[in-house]
């Protein structure tokens, strides 16, 4: 299954969906019946006033992306005027626009730094106004699996619109597509959630019934079989606690200063084998004082495995980096000249 960015361009769609929740009561009580009826109508009013509260709470930090060909959201990250977003929102662009969740006239903002490797970037408006309200961020790593959750955002040009799932899972890693402007991400611990996440909702906020910002929206899977077309209910969303971790180092040094990302420090590319499949990673430059070459894997290497992971193109390489850390250790095993060999590569940082 493929992965790809929710992303550009406005359509006209609504959808709405219903919640049943039925009650129940204790054998023998004599007003059962009575017990029955009035328990599912208390029950989704509770529910419906969280959700009602969750949108009061958080909409207004939640705003529309627009660059000159491209449409995605935002987050307020302060009150200074600082929004986050996803990379590819903003693509190489400098200006935007950017509207609240109140409609009115479109502010000017410019761009603060992007990183594209975490597919995430910083935004800042020129002349915040008064009463900017700031998102508050939750711990991703308390996310559990069948948490309701709102996806919050601009889904096909609609502004401040919202969608209700759960979390359907957590940890995954994922790889964005190559697209033209985009190195295309792969990106570790991701929120798996079944809210609908539609283009333009890159960006934007999935949120808890706490009105904690758990993560930002920013692909929907695509089933080959179908065309790439999107596949309903399997969204996924970068965790908030990297995005908070990338966003603060932005603001605060216009620049990601520390990953907390593993590298290889090489060049590759994907190579294929006599079968013509994709067999393992060229090592095309091994930086100078780069983990590998310190190591002793050189240029013309071809990467096979990464610990217990089979290597056989430059995103399973990528995958494989994602789930660990700069100062790790793993066994490289590569081919030179037609041999086998291995070598315990202490990690370094992207």
């Amino acid at each position: 299954m493929n992965a790809l960015r929710t992303r550009h361009f406005a359509a006209a769609a609504a959808v709405t969906a219903g919640l049943l929740v039925a009650g129940c009561s204790s054998p023998g009580s004599g007003d059962s019946g009575e017990s029955t009826t009035q328990a599912a109508p208390m029950a989704a009013s509770d529910l419906q006033d969280d959700y009602q509260q969750v949108i009061k709470d958080v909409l207004p930090s939640v705003v529309q992306i627009e660059a000159s060909e491209s449409l995605g959201s935002g987050v307020v990250h302060d009150n200074k005027g600082h929004i986050v977003t996803n990379a590819h929102v903003v693509g190489k662009e400098r200006t935007f626009k950017v509207t609240t969740a109140t409609g009115e006239q479109a502010l000017t903002a410019k761009l603060v730094a992007s990183y594209p490797e975490q597919d995430l970037a910083v935004i800042k408006l020129d002349n915040p106004p008064n009463g900017l309200k700031a998102a508050k961020f939750g711990d991703s790593t308390k996310a559990e699996v069948g948490q309701i959750v709102l996806a919050m955002g601009s889904p096909l040009g609609l502004s401040s619109s919202v969608t209700q799932g759960i979390i359907s899972a957590t940890g995954r890693t994922v790889s964005e597509p190559r697209t033209e402007g985009s190195s295309g991400a792969t990106i570790a611990n991701m929120v798996q959630t079944s809210a609908a996440i539609n283009p333009g909702n890159s960006g934007g906020a999935l949120v808890t019934l706490d009105s904690e910002v758990i993560g930002i929206p920013t692909l929907a899977a695509s089933d080959p079989q179908m065309g790439d077309s999107a596949a309903p209910g399997i969204g996924f969303a970068i965790p908030s606690t990297m995005v908070k971790t990338i966003a603060d180092q932005i603001i605060e040094d216009g620049k990601v200063t520390d990953s907390g990302r593993a590298a290889l420090g090489i060049t590759g590319r994907t190579v294929l084998g006599d079968d013509y499949k994709p067999a393992g990673v060229a090592v095309v430059n091994a930086q100078r004082d780069g983990a590998a070459a310190k190591a002793g894997i050189e240029a013309g290497d071809i990467i096979t495995k990464m610990g217990g992971a089979d290597i056989t193109t430059i995103t399973s390489l990528s995958e494989a980096l994602a789930g660990e850390k700069p100062g790790d250790k793993a066994q490289v095993t590569y081919l030179r000249d037609g041999a086998e060999k291995s070598a315990d590569v202490t990690l370094g940082e992207m």
